[in-house]
């Protein structure tokens, strides 16, 4: 609905949102474009990690996966970090030897793109303690829970570092004591 103003011009719900201060309005909306795909790999064009967002075929996957890591593997590291992928912009970013990548709408904003990887990345290494390459090998499944905190259907879900981490610890408590809790009980 529409309301009138002091000057007597209509305002939009988004403009009315914006003055009370919403925090998801008054994110501009080539900020909250969608994430198609993220994946996570080493220098040697290893894949460690991938989450699709869209529907696509294994056989698509293999061949965008393929795609991403040739693209951005020989670049110069002083190159931008965004490259065009059909309709798409992959921006990724390089720390130590992997390489974290998102790719989003063309009209999405790099920079916000980039705070998002910087995001996931911060978690992870609080969570794992300076995570490196073998502890998204050996501990995928936790790395990929983590994402799933950060992000949903391709949009950025939570940015509380320590709502994560606290939410990733209760997980990890409620795993650890079904595990023990299931020894016990296969014991009696």
């Amino acid at each position: 609905p529409r309301h009138a103003t002091w000057w007597g011009a209509a305002e939009s719900s988004t403009r009315r949102a914006r003055r009370r201060g919403d925090a998801i309005a008054s994110v501009p909306r080539r900020a909250r474009a969608m994430i198609h795909f993220a994946l996570l790999f080493s220098k040697q064009g290893k894949i460690r990690l991938s989450k699709y967002y869209v529907v696509t075929s294994q056989k698509d996957r293999k061949r965008i996966e393929r795609d991403a890591v040739n693209a951005i593997i020989p670049r110069p590291t002083k190159a931008c970090n965004v490259v065009e992928y059909k309709d798409m912009k992959l921006i990724y970013r390089k720390y130590a030897s992997l390489y974290f990548c998102l790719a989003v709408d063309r009209e999405a904003n790099e920079l916000a793109t980039l705070e998002q990887i910087q995001h996931y990345v911060e978690i992870l290494d609080k969570y794992f303690g300076n995570v490196c390459e073998l502890d998204l090998v050996f501990n995928f499944h936790k790395a990929h829970y983590v994402l799933d905190e950060v992000f949903i259907a391709g949009h950025l879900q939570e940015t509380s570092k320590k709502l994560i981490a606290r939410l990733v610890g209760e997980h990890d408590a409620l795993v650890e004591s079904a595990k023990f809790g299931g020894l016990a009980g296969e014991d009696s």
